[in-house]
């Protein structure tokens, strides 16, 4: 056997199947939505035309920080001040503020006014603010500096009124608020400039008793540093700067010199920084007599006179020259003498200015510390003095644009509330969106069986029929009925998913009553019957028969007959109008055979009837509330669980399966009843199909004779709906 799992389905195949599970919702639960839809959109018509018309009145200021209208004295022109996301933002809070709208309440007399509108005698103060707050807005006009005060009445006139009057009062507080404050400042300022004045007059007075105790001259007194001294180190320490890179100097060309040879350093001197003109003038006679030398020598013999004389004067100029390198080498050791004797007197004198300033520094030490005091003290007087100034012709200066109106308030032609279209419009929105939560919410409320998928998934079980709604009998409405295909389709999985082919007796199980198994189990042996089996029709719900109303047949005796002995078989069981289908009423049950299913009688009679027909189909009671349902279970080849769509809560169908389980029942799979086809389009490829072909067939056929038995047909299921249990 191929074990192979099958394919997963791709995500587009889920997104779909997703889909059509919310449109499914939406089409079961139209009725909810439709209705709360309605429900909204009709009250908030009717309460947006019971509203009072209200109208809007707009006034439009430019907003400014506090800054002048000119650049302020001695700081130059004003530039952009700093972006602020606040600061507008504070404005708005400041317009609304007690402050301004208590002396707009004021002026404009709303008490009053607002009283005799509202019925009442007089309002306080603190309510009509409470009512101008909720009537006033106010916002920024996209993201400029201007803003936008609105104001709503009633009255067109009032609107405007309001919005004026609130952007006036907040001008003026403004622009008070702004001059109060400069002029708190100002007498602030004034205030501590007249401390200031007496501390420096104060620290003046001391620094020149200190200068005069210790005899500081005027010249002295005109810097920090009042003694000679340390400019006479800064002279010094030039000058000692100056003699140390001379001494390098020397020292360093002397130590060159040193390291040439003896015979070499002649030649050397003329490229260092000390040039001889004496010893290039030696130099080039050298060389000029050494070239007249070696010119004779080659042209002369060795003894010839003027070659000797040549050779004399060649030694006469290089002792010369000896004698003039060592006097240049004495002569830079003089140097390096005396620049090192510079050297030492130079510091010598420096330590000592040194010493002597330390001295006077000591000494003036009181007084350079007065004269700090003093200077400070200065400092601040002139900056505080300054800044006195400044504000004083700063407060003077006009502020206008830190307020300035620049559109006023006209009343308003058209009210702006209730806004009727816009109202309406969130109606209708608001109205679909609670109509569509609603929906949903009941539908996740709704723990019944609604899908295929439920089945499987809760009760592990296959799906072996789906049955639509408003099933009659199938033999009054004739093998051509639509919905015999549905109990075709049925008896088909019913025997494959059957494993021992002598398997003959089946039961038909539900967990709660009402669920259809008595029309299941009669149309479902009708459908045996048609194809030629002989098949019984018991109806063991002893409690409440119900088989033989479809029948159409008396009751008055039946299975309970047999068990007890009191009839053969032959005589309990009857025919019908189809020849191979035959009937067992359930009879009357005597209140002391409550039990009598479970009982040695009624095995026998299961095992005869299965010999004597092809199949035996047994009706039961519903098997949470009866045992005889169980017992039936446990004693039929087959069991069968019906489940009517979206009734019961899916623990209920779970724990009839697990009770039918428990018995030892053959649980074949199940058959979601009563599907609603029309409403939901999950279901239309499991069984619409049948009525379209069926539909087009009747159509095609179009003889009177067929037509009106389709409309007696019809008139029959409408007068023989099944009796729910």
């Amino acid at each position: 056997m191929d074990t192979q799992k099958p394919a997963a389905p791709n995500s587009s195949t889920d997104q779909k199947l997703h889909f059509l599970d919310y449109w499914r919702i939406i089409r079961i639960r139209k009725t909810v939505i439709l209705a709360v839809f309605l429900l909204v959109v009709l009250t908030t018509t009717a309460v947006t035309f019971i509203l009072t018309p209200s109208y809007r009145s707009t006034v439009r200021i430019e907003v400014g920080k506090d800054t002048t209208d000119i650049a302020p004295l001695l700081m130059g022109s004003q530039g952009p001040t700093a972006y602020d996301p606040y600061f507008i933002q504070t404005e708005f809070e400041k317009i609304k503020s007690k402050s301004v709208l208590h002396i707009v309440i004021e002026q404009l007399k709303l008490n009053e006014r607002w009283a005799k509108r509202f019925g009442q005698e007089r309002l306080k103060t603190s309510e009509t603010y409470q009512s101008l707050l909720k009537q006033v807005d106010v916002r920024q006009f996209r993201n400029t500096s201007l803003i936008e005060i609105q104001a709503y009445s009633e009255d067109r006139k009032e609107a405007a009124e309001i919005a004026n009057k609130i952007a006036d009062v907040y001008k003026d507080t403004r622009r008070a608020r702004s001059a109060g404050a400069s002029s708190n400042s100002i007498a602030i300022l004034r205030k501590e400039l007249q401390v200031r004045k007496i501390e420096l007059e104060g620290a003046q007075q001391e620094m020149d008793r200190k200068r005069g105790e210790l005899g500081v001259s005027d010249i002295d007194a005109g810097s920090f540093v009042s003694t000679t001294e340390p400019e006479t180190v800064r002279i010094f320490e030039r000058e000692k700067a100056g003699v140390e890179i001379k001494l390098s100097n020397f020292l360093s060309l002397l130590d060159e010199l040193k390291k040439h040879p003896k015979d070499k350093v002649a030649q050397a001197v003329p490229n260092t920084s000390y040039p001889d003109s004496i010893l290039n003038e030696l130099l080039a006679q050298y060389n000029v007599t050494e070239s007249t030398y070696f010119t004779m020598q080659q042209e002369l013999g060795a003894s010839h006179p003027k070659l000797v004389a040549n050779s004399n004067l060649l030694t006469q100029i290089t002792g010369q020259l000896d004698r003039r390198v060592s006097g240049i080498f004495m002569a830079l050791q003089g140097e390096v003498d005396r620049h090192r004797a510079q050297l030492d007197f130079l510091t010598n004198r420096i330590d000592l200015a040194r010493k002597n300033d330390s001295k006077m520094m000591e000494k003036y030490r009181p007084y350079f510390t007065a004269k700090r005091d003093y200077e400070t003290k200065l400092r601040i007087y002139e900056a505080i003095n300054l800044r006195v100034m400044q504000e004083t012709v700063d407060a003077q200066l006009p502020k206008s644009s830190i307020v300035e109106i620049t559109d006023q308030a006209e009343e308003s032609e058209r009210p702006v509330r209730p806004n009727i279209p816009l109202n309406i419009a969130l109606g209708v929105i608001v109205g679909l969106i609670m109509g569509f939560g609603l929906a949903f919410f009941i539908e996740y409320l709704d723990t019944s069986v609604k899908t295929i998928d439920d089945v499987e998934r809760a009760l592990q079980a296959s799906v072996l029929g789906v049955i639509p709604q408003n099933v009659g009998t199938l033999m009054k409405e004739g093998p051509d009925s639509p919905h015999a295909e549905a109990y075709r389709v049925l008896r088909t999985n019913l025997l494959f998913a059957r494993k021992d082919p002598t398997a003959n007796s089946l039961t038909v199980v539900s967990g709660g009553a009402g669920e259809g198994k008595s029309t299941t189990i009669f149309n479902l042996a009708t459908i045996f019957a048609q194809h030629g089996h002989r098949v019984l029709v018991v109806d063991s719900d002893l409690r409440r028969p119900s088989l033989h109303k479809l029948m159409n047949v008396s009751n008055s005796i039946g299975l309970t007959n047999y068990l007890l002995k009191q009839n053969t078989i032959e005589e309990v069981v009857q025919t019908t109008s189809m020849p191979s289908l035959f009937f067992l009423p359930s009879g009357k049950l005597p209140s002391s055979s409550l039990g009598i299913l479970n009982s040695v009688q009624m095995k026998e009679f299961i095992r005869e009837a299965k010999a004597r027909f092809d199949f035996v189909f047994f009706d039961s009671p519903p098997i949470m509330g009866v045992s005889d349902a169980s017992v039936l279970a446990s004693e039929v080849d087959m069991a069968i669980l019906v489940i009517q769509y979206r009734k019961y809560p899916q623990a209920m169908t779970i724990r009839a399966k697990q009770m039918v389980e428990k018995v030892g029942g053959n649980l074949l799979g199940v058959v979601l009843n009563n599907i609603n086809i029309s409403q939901d389009s999950y279901y239309y490829y499991y069984s619409g199909y049948y009525y379209d072909y069926y539909s087009k067939h009747d159509d095609e056929g179009g003889s009177s004779k067929k037509n009106g038995e389709s409309k007696k047909a019809v008139s029959d299921r409408g007068s023989l709906d099944l009796k729910k249990k």
